[in-house]
């Protein structure tokens, strides 16, 4: 596997980060006519923004740009500064002498790594439109991924840095689906094809463990706060309608549960949105099995590319 989001055509990404602060935001944006998309919201903890006007029974057909941002709920103000950009190109909704860009977010939990007080805020986010190219984006401790960190059971002082990734898969008839995701789960990552948990809560030997399992044995050390969350977007040059759209988020959730043990808890907010893009019609589970494939890629990619930051070790510290 290998690739990144913007092998979809039309597909641009855009990082800004604090690296002081240890927080940052990301941009996914679909060109002047924006796409269709859909979301599906996995977790018990999440923090999300326009998130209703992507269900099928909402009016507006397209969206223009999604932001994943840090901060918590108050990196949610990225959005705005994404908004202006965008109105600034002339891009979005027209309403007579109005513009008004729809921009849906989510947010992960870094205020317990850094500064808490520095957040995303709107300056941030028009930077990240600015930034916005064609290029494969950053990974790693890259915007939204800046402060993400993963296997938190034992608390933070034992969790691992984290980050974010993307890739991309196809096949013979030549649709791409592209995937970038913020991996700040509460359990750890497992290489799902070793079974290897590659980052997690750390031992005493300063080893990560696989958290479900440490569940499953023994009892908490400490109520883990609700500090977790793991957001994504998936693109694609098939052609989609919201109801699709929804669906291909829905199956993307696979990736989550193959590398991400566990996944899903009511201490994370998992989130992914799909868009579509492109033209080409196919099968709807076609493009959701590659969904799949370019999520679980992505999220390796995520741990496997960060730095250690905070006081805390990455993958590559530990091999």
């Amino acid at each position: 596997m290998s690739g990144t989001i913007v092998d979809v055509p039309g597909i641009t990404v855009g990082h800004d980060e604090d690296f002081g602060a240890l927080t940052g935001c990301t941009v996914v944006l679909f060109g002047e006519h924006g796409a269709v998309a859909g979301v599906d919201v996995r977790g018990g903890a999440p923090g999300t923004r326009e998130t209703d006007l992507l269900s099928p029974l909402s009016s507006p057909e397209r969206i223009h740009a999604i932001c994943l941002t840090g901060g918590s709920a108050y990196g949610l103000d990225a959005a705005g500064g994404v908004m202006r950009a965008l109105e600034e190109r002339g891009i979005g909704y027209r309403v007579r002498n109005v513009v008004v860009p729809l921009v849906p977010s989510a947010v992960i939990f870094d205020l317990g790594i850094g500064d808490h007080k520095r957040r995303p805020d709107q300056a941030m986010g028009y930077r990240a439109v600015a930034r916005a190219s064609s290029d494969p984006p950053a990974e790693g401790n890259a915007g939204a991924g800046c402060g993400a960190t993963v296997g938190k059971v034992l608390g933070l002082d034992r969790a691992m840095k984290s980050g974010i990734g993307s890739a991309s898969a196809t096949n013979g008839e030549g649709v791409v689906v592209g995937a970038i995701v913020v991996v700040n789960a509460v359990g750890s990552v497992v290489d799902p094809q070793t079974g290897k948990v590659i980052a997690g809560p750390r031992n005493d030997a300063g080893l990560p463990i696989d958290a479900a399992s440490f569940l499953r044995e023994q009892p908490w050390r400490r109520e883990a706060p609700s500090a977790n969350t793991t957001i994504g977007v998936i693109a694609t040059n098939a052609a989609l309608t919201k109801a699709q759209a929804t669906k291909v988020a829905q199956m993307a959730h696979d990736g989550l549960a193959r590398t991400i043990s566990p996944t899903h808890t009511s201490l994370d907010g998992d989130t992914l949105f799909a868009a579509s893009v492109g033209t080409i019609h196919t099968g709807l589970d076609v493009v959701g099995a590659l969904a799949i494939e370019a999520v679980t890629a992505a999220v390796v990619r995520a741990v496997t590319q960060a730095r250690g930051a905070g006081g805390l070790p990455a993958y590559r510290d530990l091999t």
